[in-house]
């Protein structure tokens, strides 16, 4: 593999669809895709034909968003809630290289959330954005409020598409209402926490907070509010 100075420049490596091998599925929140594939080579080569599994569904993307506001102290705070992710609470620990704390599948998470099929416009995905926070932590704020928080990103491209969109808003804390949540039985008795970004950083770091997609919106908030 060479190594370039400079602008990155991709390879021109083209992917040849052999065959659709998709399994019929009944219908479910994702959907497995399986296709034969050939790469060609900028030289004119072509690889052996493989085989490539991914993960579809309806809704591709997400959105992230972090709201929060300056205390009378001057610290900087952010709203988290607790997520209990099924895939953690079944991880099997004797697959773990290194042993790690056993939180039930528990996770402090940003509110999030899926973009909906009606939702998959620039408008749609803000408006996304402020639907999430107003069901998941309780602040009802109008889309234009909503400031995106640097580019999107593919948080898992080896298995899923899918892209993250990642917002700001300032809110008022006396503001939040009851989260209206969306009916999932993972959501019900989640906790709501309020802390200093310091410290959720400082939870970054000790491993507490262990959400990918989290991390780095907290980050890009510090780097936005130094």
């Amino acid at each position: 593999m060479s190594v370039q100075s400079g602008p990155p420049e991709f390879p021109s490596i083209r992917l040849e669809l052999l065959e659709d091998l998709t399994p019929e599925a009944p219908p479910g929140f994702l959907r497995l895709v399986r296709r034969r594939l050939r790469a060609h080579y900028p030289d004119g080569t072509v690889s052996e034909p493989f085989l490539y599994d991914e993960v579809d569904r309806r809704s591709i993307d997400a959105v992230v968003i972090v709201a929060h506001y300056v205390a009378p102290s001057g610290e900087r705070r952010v709203f988290l809630r607790s997520a209990l992710r099924p895939p953690v609470y079944f991880r099997d620990a004797s697959r773990s290289p290194i042993p790690f704390p056993d939180r039930k599948g528990a996770l402090w998470e940003l509110p999030a959330g899926l973009v909906e099929p009606d939702e998959q416009t620039p408008t749609g995905v803000v408006e996304g954005a402020a639907r999430e926070l107003h069901e998941e932590v309780g602040f009802s704020v109008p889309a234009t409020s909503l400031t995106e928080l640097g580019p999107s990103m593919y948080p898992c491209p080896g298995v899923v598409g899918e892209r993250h969109f990642f917002y700001e808003v300032t809110v008022h804390p006396g503001a939040r209402q009851e989260p209206g949540l969306d009916g999932s039985a993972l959501e019900k008795d989640g906790v709501i926490v309020d802390m200093s970004l310091r410290e959720a950083l400082a939870y970054c770091a000790n491993g507490v907070i262990e959400d990918a997609k989290t991390e780095l919106a907290l980050r890009r908030l510090a780097e936005r509010y130094p």
